[in-house]
Formats: C-alpha cells, sequence, structure tokens
C-alpha cells in the first residue's frame, strides 16, 4: 500500500493543496476596494457599469481572500488557482472600455469543482493519478461560460472520484471543512464549491450531481443549487461518476444568481446526444421567472415521507414546518403528496457503470494521463485509503452493470417518473418539497453521522428537476439547512418561480462568520 499509505497524510491534518499563492492587491486596488460581501452579480455589474469597480480589481480581491483565508482557516476548499485569471480579466476590462457592453457573466470569477476539463489547468476528479493532467480542451460548461465572459478563477476540492455524498476528501486536495463550522463536513461531492462559494472565494460555482452532490453541498453551506432536468444541461467533459445520473450545474449564493449561470449553459449540446431532449424546452431567459411573487396561487405538496417515514432532527422538522408557514403566507396553498409504494420505488435503481465511464473519459485525456484505466490506477495503488473499498467494489466484475440505457430508456427509471408525476398530477399540484437533508452537517470525527441526505432517491432516478434553497439555521443559528423543490421535466421556471419567491420573503442566506 506504498501509494496509499502517502497520502493519509494529505488528509489528516488540512490538506496537501497546491494552491498557488497571487500578489497582493497593490495599494491601489485597496483604496477603492468593493465590497464583497454577499455582492451579486447584478452587483458587480452595477458597479463595472458605473466606472467603480473593474474586473482586474474584483479578481485581485478574491485571490486575495484565497490566498489569505483558505488554509490559514484550514478550510481547504480550493486545489489550484489559474494562474492566467488576471491577464483574463485584463482583456475584459479591455474589450468593455472598447465597446461599452457588458457579456452576461462578464469579469465574474467562478469556482470550478475539479472534475470539469479546463483547458490549461488540472483537472484530476480529486484523484492524485491524475495529478498535473490537463486536458485538451474546456467542458462543455465551462466553454460556455467564459463565452459569458466568466473568468474560471480556482479549480475546487472534491470527494474522490465523486464517491462520496457525505464529505469532500481527496487524495489531491485533502480534507475539506464546512465553513460556519471548521469541525464539520460541507458534505460531497461537490462540497469544495460549497465550501468556496460560501465563503466568498467566487462569485458562483459548478458543481456536479449523481445523486446529491450539488444539492447536499448547497444545503450544508447555505446556498442555492440547481440539478437540472436530464438532458437540459452537457455533461461534455465532465468526470463521470455514473454518466446516466451525472449532471453538472450552478451552486450560488442566491436564486437569481443560480439562474443566470443556469441560462448560459442550458441548451443542446451535439458531443452530448441527450441535450436533443432540451430543444423545445427552454425559455428565452429563466431570469423571467425570478418573480418576487412567484408563490402567489401556487400548489405545493409535501412529501411526508422525509418528515413521518424517515428519521428526521427536530431542528430540521421544525424548519421545514415553518417554511410550510411562510409558503402560505405567500399565497401558497400546501397540501400533503403520497406517492404510492414509495418505498419500493426508491430501492434498487443505481447503475454501476462507473469503470466503463472512466475508462471511455481517460480516452480523451490519452497521451496526457500517465494512466489509461482505473484498474492501471488502482494498481499503482494512487488513491485514499478511505475509498479504497469502494474502489475495489467498483472494479469487481460481478458489481458492474451493463446495458443500463439512460434515465428515458430504462423500463425502472421510467416507471419511478411516471409515479411521481402521477402523484403530483392527481393532487394538481405544481412541485413537491422536502427537507434537502434532514440532519445538521455532521461532525467530521462522527463516522456515523451523515443521516438524512434525502437527495439520493427521485431527481436522480427520475430526472427531473430540483432546486434547493436556504431553509434557516439549526444549533443556535449556526449550522444551514436546505429545502428542495422537485418539478416536472424541463419545469425549472415553475422551480425558480417558486424558490425565488421562498428565498425573497425568507431571507435565510446568511455568511459563515469566520469568512
Amino acid at each position: 500500500m506504498k501509494g496509499a499509505l502517502i497520502l493519509i497524510v494529505c488528509w489528516c491534518v488540512a490538506g496537501c493543496q497546491n494552491t498557488t499563492v497571487n500578489p497582493a492587491p497593490t495599494p491601489q486596488s485597496r483604496a477603492g476596494e468593493f465590497t464583497l460581501k454577499e455582492a451579486t452579480i447584478a452587483d458587480i455589474h452595477a458597479a463595472m457599469t458605473a466606472g467603480e469597480l473593474n474586473a482586474e480589481t474584483l479578481t485581485r480581491q478574491y485571490l486575495e481572500r484565497i490566498a489569505r483565508l483558505d488554509q490559514s482557516a484550514f478550510l481547504n476548499a480550493i486545489i489550484t488557482v489559474n494562474p492566467e485569471a488576471l491577464t483574463q480579466a485584463r482583456a475584459l476590462d479591455a474589450e468593455f472600455a472598447r465597446t461599452g457592453r457588458l457579456r452576461a457573466l462578464h469579469g465574474i470569477p467562478i469556482i470550478v469543482k475539479d472534475n470539469y476539463d479546463t483547458e490549461g489547468l488540472q483537472t484530476s476528479g480529486g484523484s492524485v493519478a491524475l495529478k498535473g493532467v490537463t486536458p485538451p480542451d474546456d467542458a462543455y460548461q465551462v466553454a460556455r461560460l467564459k463565452e459569458a465572459g466568466a473568468i474560471v478563477l480556482a479549480k475546487s476540492n472534491m470527494a474522490e472520484w465523486a464517491f462520496s455524498p457525505s464529505w469532500t476528501m481527496s487524495s489531491v486536495g485533502g480534507l475539506t471543512r464546512n465553513p460556519y463550522d471548521l469541525q464539520r463536513t460541507p458534505a460531497g461531492s461537490s462540497g469544495g464549491t460549497g465550501a468556496a462559494v460560501a465563503a466568498n472565494f467566487g462569485m458562483v460555482g459548478l458543481g456536479t450531481d449523481t445523486g446529491n452532490s450539488i444539492r447536499g453541498p448547497s444545503s450544508h453551506n447555505g446556498l442555492v443549487g440547481i440539478r437540472s432536468t436530464m438532458g437540459l444541461t452537457s455533461r461534455d467533459g465532465i468526470i463521470p461518476l455514473y454518466l446516466r445520473n451525472d449532471i453538472g450545474g450552478p451552486m450560488a449564493r442566491t436564486v437569481e444568481d443560480a439562474v443566470r449561470v443556469l441560462d448560459v449553459i442550458a441548451g443542446y449540446d451535439e458531443a452530448d446526444p441527450i441535450t436533443a431532449r432540451s430543444q423545445g424546452q427552454r425559455p428565452e431567459s429563466y431570469r423571467t421567472s425570478l418573480q418576487p411573487d412567484g408563490l402567489q396561487g401556487a400548489t405545493i405538496g409535501v412529501l411526508r415521507y422525509y418528515t413521518e417515514t424517515a428519521p428526521i432532527d427536530d431542528e430540521v422538522n421544525a424548519l421545514f414546518k415553518q417554511a410550510l408557514s411562510d409558503l402560505v403566507a405567500q399565497g401558497a396553498q400546501v397540501i400533503t403528496v403520497t406517492i404510492d409504494d414509495y418505498a419500493s420505488l426508491i430501492k434498487d435503481n443505481w447503475c454501476n457503470t462507473f469503470v466503463s465511464d472512466v475508462n471511455n473519459y481517460l480516452t480523451s485525456v490519452a497521451g496526457r494521463s500517465p494512466y489509461d484505466s482505473l484498474e492501471a490506477i488502482y494498481a499503482a495503488q494512487l488513491y485514499s485509503v478511505p475509498i479504497q473499498e469502494s474502489l475495489e467494489y467498483m472494479l469487481t466484475p460481478e458489481n458492474q452493470d451493463q446495458d443500463c440505457g439512460d434515465l428515458y430508456t430504462n423500463p425502472r427509471n421510467i416507471h419511478f417518473r411516471e409515479q411521481v408525476v402521477k402523484a403530483m398530477d392527481e393532487a394538481g399540484v405544481d412541485a413537491l418539497i422536502y427537507p434537502t437533508w434532514s440532519f445538521p452537517p455532521r461532525e467530521i470525527a462522527d463516522p456515523d453521522g451523515h443521516k438524512g441526505d434525502n437527495s439520493q432517491h427521485i431527481a436522480p432516478h427520475t430526472g427531473l428537476p430540483t432546486i434547493t434553497v436556504p431553509m434557516g439555521f439549526t444549533r443556535n443559528q449556526r449550522l444551514p439547512a436546505g429545502l428542495s423543490f422537485v418539478g416536472r421535466l424541463f419545469a425549472e421556471p415553475t422551480l425558480i418561480r417558486m424558490s425565488y419567491g421562498y428565498e425573497q420573503a425568507t431571507g435565510h442566506r446568511k455568511p459563515p462568520p469566520g469568512f
């Protein structure tokens, strides 16, 4: 276990991070420093238009925050920063000076999970076997964000190979902590993005969600997370876990900022055939659904399974009950919805396609990676000890599934989706709601405390869209909790309208005190 033993040292303290330290802001940039705390994309663009801020100054401020806080506070959310970020910011400033026009995400620094291909930057999937490997081009979503003027500021840590929904630890980046309580987990596998955006190391972030991994870290870090309809966004250039379930999407401090990202990344990509289903399904802009009175007249179904059948923490349950009252106060009708045979529907839905999916990805970086298969990576013992058992399970031939199809062709997935939609139709509801996670973020030292993940069932196995938004805080107002809205296929406008209305009425988001 030579390779694995070396890696134990990496995660036991704060992590074996490779952050490049950038120069501190100049005195001139400090003199006119824009207040970053909870700033939105609209705030940034208003300041740019008014001549009070430019992309270079903004980028410097974020780089300074990462250099000053990520390691000293033992957050360890960032694996590496983009050495070209300031150069790209200057180019965007020159463009704005020349044209007087801002692109949709002009100058906005984003945090990208380290399983998205980023041209010129390491893409490792959290595996030390891919440390330093740079892909030949950008993932589709990254390319779209760059076209819109965004700056990839940094790559964030993740659970190695995206295995864990509960914690974020990798053989490349070590252990990431929750900025609201450094003794607790940010969830996984996009916990690095969640912690970084919550701690204001970037404006918005990209995560991926196979079973939970956008929504869980968003809930644990006081963020908005969108797992969109399967086929609305491209998975091209994302290191897969189970491709048939994988979706990439935004994590942000506000619904509006998440929607601004979704507007850019949604749509057809010929490199990912499943996105053909998005054609004719998306509006010109999702921002038209940002309606403060979006709950007025809505009918919302409460899926009581997660509050009456499954275990739930008393404080999270109290927050959920308050959320129901808040929804009603904003004009929504809230009723109970029961999905027939739900306990059976949520069982045995996973298909283990990990090995074939990742080996296909490794083909795309052939000649750049020293390893062309997971089998070779395992043989070289290049993994952290905590994932050894999972990796061995994945690699065992009898555990590997074949011909699973996708969420639109597999009969079990089709049946599950039909039963959920049937229950919604019969009850006449626009969406279903439940707590995103029924227990607070667990302590890192508590291996048995990660109960209450409610996100592994409906969305990943039906393809239906889900948005999680902050629902408040437990444990003396310290630990975030989230509320999930689930809708029909391509019903993102409905979910955005309701989640935005709830967010605007309640205002639960607040930054972590230490950041």
